[in-house]
């Protein structure tokens, strides 16, 4: 952090602690969210980027009047550590498996009649009554009744204004109707005749809207309130044209402004009954409902129909992965050739260069997220973004690391590839290809239908932990049908909770991509997307297989081929072969031979 930073931070903190006395509060808690309880999230709710300098995607802000703290997990480390210095902001290492960390510290650090404050519109009512459940036992207590960032953030943005569009009926195989009648059969088995739904992909799903209002999601700022023979899309004024809103009214969906959804809660029946999902709605939400409403608890219907991909689904994002492929060798061409060249290519000439290739691929809408370019050193750090300011050329020796993707009408994309630059070392190598055994384990893996997806975590991190390396990050996560490049309900992470929502179904997208980072030296990661497909019964059961879904050639150059056994040289030679099969139809030139070169069969000892 630069020192206009760090006095920046330190003025803001200093007006929050000012606004907390005047309102006897002596904690405050701010999250990374918003009353849609989203991972990105539009300007206007990213305060604690604003307040602390820490701009990466997750983390949780505590402030006393005597300390405060950011707690990060291991990929926003160094990041942190360095937005944070001089701020009067701690850098708080979060553990795997530890999410409670902040509530346990504020409870060793307020003592008895303090007062936590928050803003319950950006806290899931899980996370609410987890505060409860660890500050009340010490006598502190919760109130959200405010937004502190109002009273000293004087140029706020607002709220995005973007208007919505129809996710083309080319790439749909089933009606609003049908998508609505599904959460309503869930509802029923529930009891409950209303169901508030307020997280935006889901949101966009049941609509078969898309928006603008998230950088690289294609999604929008509502909120839906689903009954048993009708529905209301609360949505702000002017984002919907006429045309979408007469196509909404007759699928049963009225449509009210975003700024009346508690009024519109608080005047349900008294005795509604209220189907919840905990996690995925603020305390907000639930303190606008009726007092006495009766409260089913269960995980969000839509979120687990939403991650299953129908087989339309599948065949439209096997086209977009192919279109996604092509602009990928295209790129990779330029990049060898140019560094061959000598060339002055930097972190962002990569992202300029990768995105303009996609573009001009059919049905490319935009990145699925901000490209991470990282060189040697910045491969370290999980989630780096190279910025003007600072940035490396990609020159001399060592690994360039590219995790990119891309929004398309057919399909997310998300990939993560490590070429060679210059002369690599056998350390280089050695790390590269434990990790390529660790794609290639949980590529190869079958297993039973139903099983909960943090339990396939040890598959991916078994070659690395055989040689004593191991990630701090999780293996593998959800990802959308153009839609949020992370979903949910699956995640391949070993710290999960292994909850009945997470089990493995057909149909679900997941990436796989284990790594190895080294601080200060380099960073690897290897990526592919699968699709969960059915695999052959037994007399034991029914199981699931992984369909590698991304198209791109794993550069075999940093590989120690003595490393891989013959089953897992067979498996990247198949791999190869595929993607030049699909590929090269579409590519011609030096991206062709491009592709014709990095997809030979590797050569063995």
């Amino acid at each position: 952090m630069t020192s206009s930073s760090a006095d920046t931070a330190r003025q803001r903190l200093n007006a929050l602690r000012e606004a907390m006395r005047e309102h006897a509060i002596d904690a405050w808690w701010l999250p990374s969210s918003d009353p849609h309880n989203s991972e990105y999230l539009p300007e206007h709710w990213a305060g604690r980027a604003w307040l602390s300098g820490f701009d990466g995607s997750v983390g949780t802000l505590v402030i006393t009047q005597d300390a405060a703290g950011v707690w990060v997990d291991s990929r926003y480390w160094v990041q942190a550590e360095e937005q944070l210095a001089g701020s009067g902001i701690a850098l708080m290492k979060l553990q795997p498996g530890q999410p409670d960390a902040p509530m346990r510290w504020l409870a060793e650090q307020l003592g008895e009649n303090a007062t936590l404050g928050f803003d319950a519109d950006v806290v899931s009512l899980a996370n609410a009554r987890r505060l409860e459940a660890h500050l009340a036992p010490a006598g502190i207590r919760l109130r959200g009744d405010m937004d502190l960032l109002d009273a000293i953030w004087p140029e706020r943005p607002a709220l995005p204004e973007a208007p919505l569009y129809a996710h083309p009926a080319a790439y749909l195989d089933e009606t609003r109707s049908e998508r609505l009648a599904r959460v309503r059969q869930a509802m029923a088995e529930h009891g409950a005749d209303w169901h508030p739904i307020s997280t935006l992909d889901d949101i966009a799903w049941l609509t078969q809207l898309r928006g603008a209002d998230v950088e690289f999601n294609p999604v929008f700022l509502s909120h839906l309130l689903v009954g048993r023979d009708a529905a209301t899309l609360f949505v702000a004024p002017g984002k919907l044209d006429d045309a979408l809103t007469a196509a909404l009214a007759e699928d049963g969906i009225a449509v009210a402004d975003y700024a009346d959804w508690h009024r519109r809660l608080n005047t349900l029946p008294g005795e509604a009954r209220v189907l919840i999902d905990p996690a995925k709605l603020t305390l907000g939400t639930r303190q606008a409902l009726p007092e006495g409403a009766h409260l089913a608890e269960a995980y969000q219907p839509s979120t687990l129909a939403k991650g299953c991909k129908s087989d339309a689904d599948l065949a439209h994002v096997r086209e977009a992965m192919e279109e996604d492929g092509a602009a990928l060798c295209e790129f990779f061409a330029w990049l060898e050739a140019a560094l061959e060249r000598g060339e002055t290519v930097t972190e962002l000439t990569v992202d300029e260069k990768l995105t303009a290739a996609r573009a001009r691929r059919p049905g490319f809408v935009s990145r699925s997220f901000g490209t991470i370019a990282a060189y040697n050193a910045n491969g370290a750090l999980p989630h780096y973004h190279a910025t003007q300011e600072a940035h490396a050329t990609i020159a001399g020796n060592g690994l360039l690391l590219i995790d990119s993707g891309g929004q398309y009408h057919g399909g997310t994309t998300d990939i993560t590839r490590v070429v060679p630059v210059g002369e690599i070392t056998d350390a280089h190598r050695e790390d590269y290809t434990r990790v390529l055994k660790g794609t290639i384990a949980l590529s190869r893996a079958q297993f039973p239908l139903g099983i909960p997806s943090p339990h396939l975590d040890a598959i991916a991190r078994a070659p690395l932990w055989a040689s004593g390396r191991d990630y701090g990050h999780g293996t593998g996560h959800g990802v959308g049908y153009f839609l949020n490049v992370h979903e949910g309900p699956q995640v391949i992470a070993w710290y999960a909770p292994a909850a009945p929502h997470t089990a493995m179904q057909p149909g679900m997208i997941t990436s796989i991509e284990p790594g190895v980072y080294r601080p200060g030296q380099w960073g690897i990661r290897i990526e592919n997307l699968a699709a969960n497909r059915p695999a052959e019964a037994s007399e034991f059961g029914d199981f699931l297989r992984f369909e590698t879904l991304t198209l791109c050639p794993i550069d075999s150059r940093p590989i120690d081929a003595d490393l891989l056994d013959p089953a897992e040289a067979d498996w990247l030679d198949a791999y190869h072969a595929e993607v030049r099969s699909r590929l090269a139809p579409k590519l011609e030139g030096d991206a062709l031979a491009w592709l014709e070169k990095r997809t030979q069969p590797l050569a063995r000892g």
